[in-house]
Formats: C-alpha cells, structure tokens, sequence
C-alpha cells in the first residue's frame, strides 16, 4: 500500500488494517517457521507497512493530523 493510500484513509480504516496486516504478519512468521515461506521479503514489506500505519494513527492521535470531515 502506497503512503497516500494511507493518507487519504480515516482512522477507523486505518485501525482494521493494521489489525489485518498484523494478523498477515503473524501468517507468515508462521510460515516461515514451517519453511513454507516462498518469497521472505514480504516480512520486511509487512513490517515496514505496519510501521507506516502506526505512524499515521499516531498522528491522528497527537493532534497533529485532523480527519478531512471534521476540519472547522
């Protein structure tokens, strides 16, 4: 997902797809732990969406991002 898709998503999508991501995550580290994992780069792509999507909530939460409908 690119950062502007997350850009433009609200919090409450933001918060269902972290959980699904996380979710993913705990997927594939399954995987691999079976060696079943075909390609492990998407553990580093995963972790670093997640990141981005923790960032972003963060944001919302510290007052530094604001919805768009809520904007005075």
């Amino acid at each position: 997902m690119k950062r502007s898709e997350l850009n433009e998503m609200s919090q409450s999508e933001l918060d269902v797809k972290l959980d699904e991501n996380m979710e993913a995550l705990q997927n594939i580290r399954f995987q691999k732990s079976l060696q079943q994992l075909e390609n492990p780069l998407q553990i580093r792509h995963l972790k670093k969406e997640i990141a981005q999507i923790k960032t972003v909530i963060h944001e919302y939460k510290s007052g530094v991002r604001e919805e768009k409908g809520s904007k005075n």
